[in-house]
């Protein structure tokens, strides 16, 4: 199937996505932020579930040098958008940090491993998975359906992949909808503690509408409800500083507790 495509530049061009124009899912704003949620410098294993063309986990590996970045994709289509960023002449600095995995991150024990998921190897993983109601799978769009629509227990089995394939310590950061509060916490369970939890508005006074979640495998530590994040400052479509830093790889958005365990 040969599918139209375009090349996008991100971080003020200090990366390109190759991605499907006209189908399937086109990374921006949500992407951006996740990555941001990773900190620090020094080396570290990442794996971005569910990575698309690679947008989130190129971001990472384009802000943090000593970053090596598994990027997990399901649709072989997708994972070959992903590849083909992955090689773009303009991603030759990364390229050797970067690599691409096709496997279903839903899959568990022996299978999930012969997919290439192995345990207890990653220090991050960044996830952005379909949070819409499944009933959007009716979409004339199969490939963007499939990517945006929520499947049963989604946080569930996502956050189980998480947790098996992060080392002890290690942290789990994801963007969702607000109203999977509840299924994200419960998916954690036993398995994460220390959840932080940042909610997104479009601007003050008006609800907000995504959440930025981190969580650390194997913590006792109680559940943070972080100061919102406003994007706009008044009715024009310009991003505040701060958010416009994240958006474009200046800053991250590091956890409010240090503890890991």
């Amino acid at each position: 199937m040969t599918v139209a495509e375009t090349v996008d530049a991100f971080h003020y061009g200090r990366f390109h996505v190759v991605q499907p124009k006209g189908t399937g899912h086109r990374s921006g704003m949500d992407a951006m932020l996740l990555a941001a949620l990773v900190a620090g410098e020094g080396p570290m294993r990442v794996a971005d579930l569910g990575a698309g063309a690679g947008a989130a986990g190129l971001a990472v590996a384009a802000r943090i040098e000593k970053a090596d970045v598994l990027l997990v994709e399901r649709s072989a289509l997708m994972a070959d958008f992903a590849r083909k960023s992955v090689a773009l002449e303009a991603n030759a600095a990364l390229a050797g940090r970067l690599s691409v995995l096709q496997a279903d991150v839903s899959l568990s024990g022996r299978a999930r491993v012969a997919a290439g998921l192995a345990d207890d190897v990653h220090d991050h993983v960044i996830m952005n998975p379909p949070f819409n109601d499944g009933a959007d799978r009716r979409a004339p769009d199969a490939l963007k359906a499939e990517a945006h629509a929520m499947d049963e227990n989604l946080f569930e089995r996502w956050i189980k992949t998480a947790g098996a394939i992060l080392k002890p310590g290690g942290q789990l950061s994801l963007i969702a909808r607000p109203e999977s509060i509840a299924d994200i916490i419960a998916a954690c369970g036993r398995r994460f503690g220390g959840i932080e939890i940042t909610p997104i508005h479009p601007r003050a006074g008006e609800s907000a509408h995504r959440i930025l979640v981190t969580a650390i495998k194997g913590s006792r530590a109680r559940l943070a409800l972080r100061m919102p994040l406003i994007m706009h400052d008044g009715p024009q479509h310009a991003f505040t500083p701060f958010v416009n830093d994240l958006n474009n790889g200046r800053a991250s958005y590091p956890r409010l507790s240090k503890t890991r365990i």
